[in-house]
């Protein structure tokens, strides 16, 4: 995937300068929602080089990672919604008082390079789009694809949108869109950018918009805590701020 943000080693350097390298290496296994996962394509090689810890993440969508939490599996940092890293405090699965919100993304549409680019700038216009589409893709266990479920819902288009739905489970629609698989891609902006062969249209109407806030909370009976925390303070960071402003989010406190 193409570097959408900005590269690692402008990262990795400006974060050095600021907060200094970590003594000793670790190894930091992370769970992370598929809605920071281009961002943190970036942010992560930055992090390690500037720090000397290594990153182990998986990625999926909040869905199934909050299932995967449920049957046990564990890391030492979580990146989910910010009531969900509440939701899993309570349970005792999250460290309780280590939440700590990164940034948060709205819900856009992506088109095909090249294609035309229909009107979504308002509710009707929006709809008009979603009915004249041949395809529509969207992800059936994302926040993002969730709440579209409800949005056609309301619109009263459900039935014909969902006639033509190209969906998965999770992942980036917007490969589908790039192949031409499907017309129209709707997911949160912070997935759509950066997928060669797909262009980001804009986001859903003011009146539809959801924006979800994502945060990282630390893992209960963690080995790796204080590297966690390193990791967490990277991305609470100014610098890593301006790459997820970059990627299409708003860093948490306008950062």
């Amino acid at each position: 995937m193409r570097n959408t943000v900005c590269t690692a080693a402008t990262l990795a350097l400006a974060l050095t300068l600021a907060h200094g390298g970590t003594a000793g290496a670790a190894e930091i296994k992370v769970m992370s929602s598929t809605g920071v996962s281009t961002v943190m394509k970036d942010l992560g090689p930055a992090y390690e080089k500037s720090s000397g810890n290594k990153l182990d993440i998986s990625y999926d969508t909040s869905a199934i990672i909050m299932e995967r939490v449920k049957k046990g599996e564990t890391a030492d940092l979580i990146i989910l919604t910010g009531p969900q890293i509440e939701a899993l405090a309570k349970q005792g699965k999250v460290v309780a008082g280590s939440r700590a919100d990164l940034a948060r993304s709205g819900i856009g549409v992506a088109v095909r390079t090249g294609a035309p680019k229909p009107d979504i700038s308002s509710v009707e216009a929006f709809k008009k789009t979603l009915l004249n589409a041949k395809s529509v893709t969207y992800t059936t266990t994302g926040a993002s694809g969730v709440y579209f479920a409800s949005v056609i819902e309301k619109l009263g288009i459900a039935p014909e949108v969902q006639a033509k739905a190209k969906t998965q489970a999770g992942g980036h629609v917007a490969e589908l869109v790039a192949t031409g698989d499907a017309e129209l891609g709707v997911q949160m902006e912070s997935e759509l950018r950066g997928t060669p062969g797909a262009d980001y249209l804009g986001p859903l109407p003011g009146e539809l918009q959801l924006y979800t806030v994502f945060s990282a909370g630390l893992f209960e009976g963690t080995k790796q805590a204080e590297a966690a925390k390193s990791l967490v303070h990277f991305l609470t960071s100014p610098e890593s701020g301006r790459a997820f402003a970059k990627g299409g989010m708003e860093p948490a406190g306008g950062r």
